[in-house]
């Protein structure tokens, strides 16, 4: 159980609705559905609708800024059984990456990958208590286009399991590029708090508004969304 799941949700019933794309930039394909994770009838492209009326907020304050960027979005909505998946698939990844293989490695060496993974990849949980922030319609993870419609260089890759995700990972670098990045992560993470959302500790990519991470991190006593069906 991470800290937040300790807050109590008492969910508003606000509805999950689509992400109107033509206002924003998206990665295409979407990288999940692209390895087969199985979203059924479900689109990533949902929010709740307080959450979507707050990402377009933070792009009218991004354009303020910067004319003619956009907040690209990479994922939104992710059912448990997609979360599931992203797990599973994570946990190879890593295998694969260090040269390992499952069937050679103890229950315990299998267990400190599995923790890693876990570091940046919420715990599928199916109960209605703990679920994953991107189950409940109110976190999403986002990136950055130029005025010219190129990908801004964050430092990292989004779902990178590294600490180079840490969003401060560059703030203090000596080196002039890492501290560019450090300025973009930070542009970002202003125009998203500005409308409202908050960062995850870890991922510089993650932000969320009413889950149960948003109300940790304010100090709220409860959060207004809980898992979607």
């Amino acid at each position: 159980m991470k800290a937040y799941h300790k807050i109590p949700i008492a969910d508003c019933a606000e509805p999950l609705v689509p992400i109107p794309l033509d206002l924003f930039a998206v990665v295409s394909p979407h990288p999940y559905q692209n390895l087969g994770a199985p979203y059924g009838e479900r689109s990533p492209f949902y929010l709740r609708q307080g959450v979507l009326n707050s990402l377009i907020a933070a792009q009218t304050q991004l354009q303020k800024e910067r004319p003619g960027w956009q907040i690209q979005i990479f994922d939104a909505y992710r059912p448990i059984s997609v979360q599931e998946f992203m797990v599973k698939y994570s946990y190879k990844q890593l295998l694969r990456a260090e040269g390992l293989r499952e069937e050679d490695l103890s229950e315990a060496q299998q267990q400190a990958i599995l923790d890693r993974v876990y570091q940046f990849w919420a715990l599928p949980s199916s109960d209605p208590k703990t679920p994953p922030p991107h189950s409940t319609g109110a976190a999403i993870d986002v990136t950055l286009l130029d005025s010219m419609g190129e990908p801004v260089d964050m430092g990292s890759p989004i779902d990178e399991i590294s600490p180079r995700s840490y969003p401060d990972r560059f703030a203090n670098s000596a080196n002039l590029s890492e501290r560019d990045y450090h300025t973009s992560r930070e542009l970002l993470r202003s125009a998203m708090h500005s409308a409202g959302f908050e960062r995850h500790l870890k991922e510089w990519w993650h932000f969320s508004q009413g889950d149960q991470m948003w109300a940790w991190l304010t100090n709220q006593k409860t959060a207004r969304y809980g898992r979607v069906n």
